[in-house]
């Protein structure tokens, strides 16, 4: 799951270059909360860790040069985004 998780924090970063790389992986971690969260709540059977992989890595592929633009519409990722505590590695 490392693994996986890494391979999304470098496609993240590879899209948005100014992100660090601690503030992709809580934004990758938050993006499959959310997911498995929001498919549960419609009522479909839990898919497994690969759907959540395979969701976030396609909006990350969609969405990953303009994720400020995104997260400045939900709080929790604005709040990620906005902090200046974390070195760019």
């Amino acid at each position: 799951m490392d693994h996986q998780r890494n391979e999304l924090i470098q496609l993240l970063r590879s899209k948005d270059t100014n992100i660090s790389y601690e503030k992709a992986g809580m934004l990758i971690d938050l993006l499959k909360e959310d997911f498995e969260a929001t498919y549960a709540k419609a009522g479909y059977e839990y898919q497994g860790q690969e759907m959540a992989q395979r969701v976030v890595e396609q909006w990350i592929q969609s969405y990953g040069g303009r994720i400020h633009e995104i997260a400045a519409m939900n709080e929790r990722y604005a709040a990620i985004l906005s902090g200046d505590d974390d070195v760019k590695q």
